[in-house]
């Protein structure tokens, strides 16, 4: 079972605007409220193995789909297609963000982005050899975690003083114990196999104040992708996101000793809440040394993330620049002081 949707005044398809953050008609340019058109499909999930064949209801044209696609476009019509078996059942998103940031305002950014790389080549910080943009709605999970720490620590204070002829440094040692009750909130990790994870984790944060419930409409006229991944699968990854915080946490609940000998720590970081959501993302191809580079940007803040090419005569010229002005610092340092530097 798939989802089109079509205008109810002209009949074309209808795809969602990230502009007024409803479903926008190209030909009668009149804007409708997705949940207008429907809610939650309930056509029973079927996980599939392999591509699957679906049936355009706009041009009449097979359309093969990988068993994580969930959204996609007509590669003959170009109308926007929502998988509805993908979104339903156990791989139905409990929340989605919407796109707020439009394709033509992630080319912007991208291309501004470019220029500030002063490291790259010349030709790559014009941002003119883009190949291909493409919303994606990627799956994500998201934690609240609850992380029960203990520690036990010896600490010392140290006092110094003179009693005649005599410098005495004295030491007391205690024995100290904290116990803390942490919570985090919104902790996410990315679902898709295909997605970059250092990239997707660099994108962050996403706004979670303006999530919304999931309906299949905000997916037209995108891409998306059901989850890979389980939210099992993932907790070790949201429990290595926040445990430098806990780190930190203990660290700052220990005061007012001159020094930390020995501490034992025991954390305990369970699983309170997860939910499975869509995020938007904006993936860029660009084409640069015949060969295809991927840039993301988030597509409800606009924050570019990706790994530009680097230019080797613009890295040598800035290592021997800031060579040379740290070195002619350090002579006019010695000079107006008196001392000798090779």
């Amino acid at each position: 079972m798939i989802l089109q949707y079509k205008c109810p005044n002209c009949g074309s398809d209808l795809h969602y605007d990230p502009e007024s953050g409803k479903l926008a008609c190209p030909g009668c340019r009149e804007r409708f409220e997705s949940g207008r058109f429907g809610g939650q499909p309930q056509t029973p999930s079927r996980p599939a193995s392999g591509a699957v064949a679906y049936h355009c209801d706009n041009c009449g044209a097979d359309l093969m789909a990988l068993p994580e696609t969930a959204a996609t476009t007509c590669g003959y019509c170009g109308a926007g297609v929502v998988l509805a078996d993908r979104v339903s059942g156990s791989h139905a998103p409990q929340y989605i963000i919407p796109f707020s940031v439009t394709r033509e305002q992630a080319i912007e950014t991208f291309r501004k982005w470019c220029r500030r790389r002063w490291l790259t080549p010349n030709l790559f910080r014009t941002a003119e050899r883009i190949k291909n943009i493409a919303g994606i709605h990627v799956p994500f999970w998201l934690y609240d975690l609850n992380a029960r720490a203990t520690v036990h620590a010896t600490c010392t204070k140290v006092r110094r003083y003179t009693r005649g002829d005599f410098r005495i440094t004295e030491t007391d040692y205690y024995d100290v114990f904290r116990e803390l009750d942490l919570n985090y909130a919104n902790i996410p990790v990315d679902a898709s196999e295909k997605m970059n994870d250092e990239l997707m984790d660099m994108l962050e944060p996403f706004r979670y104040d303006e999530m919304t419930e999931f309906q299949p409409a905000y997916l037209s006229g995108y891409q998306a992708e059901r989850y890979q991944l389980s939210y099992e699968d993932l907790l070790q990854r949201a429990r290595d996101k926040i445990s430098e915080h806990i780190s930190q946490a203990i660290r700052g609940c220990i005061t007012g000793y001159d020094s930390i000998v020995e501490t034992t720590e025991n954390i305990d970081t369970r699983n309170v809440r997860s939910r499975y959501v869509l995020l938007p993302v904006w993936l860029i191809t660009y084409d640069w040394n015949n060969a295809e580079h991927s840039f993301f940007v988030n597509g409800q803040t606009g924050k570019v993330v990706g790994k530009p090419p680097l230019s080797g005569v613009k890295v040598a010229a800035w290592f021997f620049g800031s060579a040379a002005a740290i070195l002619f610092a350090l002579k006019w340092w010695s000079y107006n002081t008196g001392g000798v530097i090779w």
